[in-house]
């Protein structure tokens, strides 16, 4: 079980900029009650089905330069760190 003084741990080692961090706690909660539930389910005797593939099907690897820099073209790039959107 995740602790609202650990959300507020978490907040500020992301430098996520969050005006109450306990309104994320049921959330949080919520998707590792989840995880929980994965973790239980009983899997041990499904078959995965895997898709094979020879070496002689895939692509070749070739490089392709890129001429300007990637992270010049950001719309919310400022300084060292690149803005992301407010969650909800």
């Amino acid at each position: 079980m995740v602790t609202k003084e650990e959300i507020e741990h978490i907040v500020k080692l992301m430098r996520i900029d969050v005006d109450d961090p306990g309104q994320y706690f049921d959330r949080i909660q919520k998707i590792l009650n989840y995880f929980d539930n994965l973790d239980k389910a009983d899997i041990e005797d499904e078959e995965i089905m895997v898709q094979e593939v020879t070496v002689d099907e895939l692509r070749d690897d070739i490089h392709v330069p890129f001429d300007s820099r990637l992270i010049d073209q950001l719309k919310n790039y400022k300084g060292r760190y690149i803005r992301a959107p407010k969650m909800n």
